[in-house]
């Protein structure tokens, strides 16, 4: 059996590959604060969920994750499995929000409101992995007010960006679409 990849499929890998780039670089940047980041990669998927489809954006989210981790030396370290299980979770939220837009267009979600689900539902995750996984210390809890203050800030950013990036290619009669 030989697979034919279609334009589209390009079209998600270089997404993707954006995504890895700045997943890479964004996990060479120290942090003070264990467990907080930007998550700029995210700006990628939510461009894709936005102008396109849910599942080009699982696509996207999905290789960032998996080929980010075996690039930066992390692939199945709990560095890994925090990162798929925030991926995962935030992928959920966004297809119910998704699914919300459709069913209630009136009271649809826009960017930002996306990005701080999606950063929220990502560090819920997250928390929830170490907690039962890694490190099932009652103490651990008194990080999650900081933690969920950073991911509504940074989530707020994310989607701000993702807004202004598609409004952008929106009026950019040049930019590159997928074929379907």
């Amino acid at each position: 059996m030989h697979l034919h990849a279609r334009p589209r499929d390009h079209w998600i890998a270089g997404f993707a590959a954006l995504a890895i780039v700045i997943h890479i670089l964004e996990a060479g940047v120290p942090t003070p604060i264990p467990g907080i980041k930007p998550g700029l990669a995210n700006v990628i998927t939510l461009v894709v969920l936005l102008r396109h489809d849910l599942l080009a954006a699982i696509w996207v989210q999905l290789l960032r994750v998996l080929v980010g981790s075996v690039l930066i030396g992390s692939f199945l370290t709990p560095t890994f499995l925090l990162s798929l299980s925030g991926a995962l979770c935030s992928l959920a939220i966004l297809a119910l929000l998704i699914g919300w837009n459709r069913l209630l267009p009136p009271a649809r979600v826009g960017p930002i409101g996306l990005g701080v689900a999606a950063a929220c539902a990502h560090m819920g995750g997250q928390f929830f992995v170490a907690y039962t996984a890694f490190i099932p210390h009652p103490g651990l809890l008194t990080l999650l007010p900081v933690l969920l203050t950073a991911a509504m800030l940074f989530g707020a950013l994310t989607g701000w960006l993702a807004g202004a990036l598609c409004l952008r290619l929106d009026n950019n009669p040049d930019a590159a679409a997928p074929a379907r």
